[in-house]
């Protein structure tokens, strides 16, 4: 992608917030900001239903007095024609579909293959063809196979099948006709959904991928793993112990995609094992999850919820911070101890060039001025501390853009691939999410007992992300404090248990899926995270 398409994808992206604020600013909202529901701010779609509805006897979607926590879900579940329940019917399927993504990158390899035979049967390759820049005939059934094992597009296309069920239950179904079930959509989607998260994340994935971030990051992890003799099992715990705690401060994004990059090159690129390769993985967004907590700004589980409850930096390190640290060393210390033999296999790994070959451009290591690596991290610093204002982070971002350029012989290109795919993932979930509050706030909200809210809420974030359960908790009336933890601590617990549990899991997995075949299994990396997640869960509620 040239310089100047990354130009205009960011100056359409400014654009569009600004013509969504603009179409917000006249348009009537469904829900106005206050009213008698005291919403946090205008809802302009007339779905999905604001949550203290559910409570007023005035509404036709009350909940009753009386009812038990199931037939509170099924009364919900049919409110606008069912549009409860077929939401939630996507977001399952999208989520299934997530499980699959390694069945559909196997099929469109097998047509791929045919289809190879096929054009080289019909000479129909590119060398066959007359002109110079011509290509290869494309199987569309392996494209189409590909696009659908991609994880990271997966909720975005399911919001295509969400936009339908609105169509239906909004416009259709109640005889409004399909154009108004189109503007509920276009509401939802442009006025209601906040995708600053999305485009905060593709911004700080960028930036900490650049060269001077990652060689600073590498050369601070480097001090400590020589202090350890420089061994792949020395980098492989200062990687897994300081990158997340470092999340507190640069966010958790930021942490987790420097923290791949480092394994990618430090860890993964020696061979591991599959099941070591899991373990680490696992390991990885478990601490990311937990590592945000020294602070009240990095870790959005905790950002969601910390001005409501009026938690800061001193709440965050006394009652989370310490215990994080704690859980972490413990996680990292056990798995060391379980696959200290496999390191020994990592210690001489096979050249993967030629030694008589120059090495390529983008691994050399000469040096980088120091003032072009502090320009980063005011950069770095800028998009952090501008994190809920998208004009500026975007337009500090074009700015550093256009540094890279000046200072190209000390970069390596600025690759926004792996960024934007994982933009459109978060903004599917965001999509999706945004919709699945009817139950979940009902999970949350039905018990007292903190051992059950914290686990209640480690399972709710392996099939959500883990900010939207602390958001729809703090929605919650005269929730205690004693909950409030739970919830909190229970979220960011189960962060690394899916793929969609965290916001910065996308990332580390649109990274290191290259390492696993077939991709990251949804299975094995809820199983390689379980028990650092129950160690870190029992830090929380036992210390």
């Amino acid at each position: 992608m040239t310089r100047l398409r990354l130009l205009i994808l960011f100056l359409l992206a400014l654009a569009c917030g600004a013509s969504n604020a603009s179409a917000a600013g006249g348009a009537e909202p469904a829900y106005p900001k206050g009213g008698k529901w005291d919403l946090q701010k205008d809802q302009h779609a007339h779905f999905p239903l604001p949550l203290p509805a559910y409570k007023d006897p005035a509404h036709e979607a009350y909940d009753g007095e009386g009812l038990g926590l199931w037939d509170k879900i099924k009364k919900r579940a049919v409110a606008q024609h069912h549009f409860n329940l077929i939401a939630t019917i996507i977001f399952a399927c999208a989520i299934l579909h997530t499980f699959l993504s390694g069945v559909f990158k196997e099929m469109a390899h097998l047509h791929e293959a045919r289809h190879l035979k096929k054009i080289e049967e019909n000479k129909r390759r590119a060398v066959d063809k007359p002109e110079d820049d011509a290509k290869d005939d494309v199987s569309f059934r392996a494209w189409f196979f590909h696009t659908l094992g991609e994880v990271e597009v997966v909720f975005g296309m399911w919001v295509i099948a969400l936009a339908g069920a609105v169509v239906w239950c909004h416009g259709i179904a109640p005889g409004h006709g399909v154009m108004h079930g189109i503007s509920e959509v276009q509401h939802y989607l442009g006025h209601d959904v906040n995708y600053t998260e999305p485009l905060f994340v593709v911004v700080i994935m960028a930036i900490a991928a650049t060269r001077p971030i990652i060689r600073l990051s590498e050369s601070c992890v480097n001090k400590v793993a020589q202090l350890f003799g420089g061994t792949p099992a020395a980098w492989w715990f200062s990687t897994l112990t300081l990158t997340p705690l470092l999340g507190s401060f640069i966010t958790e994004p930021a942490a987790m995609t420097i923290a791949a990059l480092l394994l990618a090159k430090r860890f993964y690129s020696l061979n591991p094992n599959p099941v070591f390769a899991y373990a680490t993985i696992g390991l990885l967004f478990v601490n990311v999850s937990v590592g945000g907590t020294l602070t009240h700004f990095a870790a959005p589980p905790v950002l969601m919820v910390a001005e409501r409850w009026d938690w800061g930096i001193g709440f965050m390190m006394t009652q989370f911070g310490w215990k994080a640290v704690l859980g972490i060393l413990l996680s990292n210390i056990i798995y060391f101890s379980i696959f200290r033999k496999q390191f020994s296999s990592l210690e001489n790994p096979v050249a993967t060039h030629d030694p008589n070959q120059p090495p390529r451009w983008e691994e050399r290591e000469d040096p980088i001025p120091p003032v072009i690596t502090a320009i980063h991290l005011v950069f770095l610093g800028w998009t952090v501390f501008m994190a809920h204002y998208p004009p500026l982070f975007l337009g500090g971002f074009l700015i550093l853009l256009g540094f890279t350029e000046a200072t190209g012989h000390h970069q390596n290109d600025v690759k926004m691939r792996t960024p934007l795919l994982v933009g459109c993932f978060l903004a599917g979930l965001v999509v999706h999410g945004g919709c699945q509050g009817w139950w979940i706030e009902l999970l949350l909200t039905a018990f007292d007992n903190e051992w059950v809210l914290m686990i209640g809420a480690t399972i709710l974030t392996a099939f959500n992300d883990n900010a939207a359960v602390t958001y729809l908790a703090a929605q919650a009336p005269n929730l205690a404090d004693a909950a409030k933890y739970a919830v909190v601590a229970g979220a960011v617990t189960g962060g690394g248990l899916t793929v969609i549990a965290n916001a910065p899991n996308p990332a580390g997995q649109a990274i290191l899926g290259r390492f696993f075949k077939g991709g990251v299994s949804p299975a094995k990396l809820a199983l390689a995270a379980l028990a650092p997640t129950v160690i870190v869960g029992a830090a929380y509620m036992l210390l």
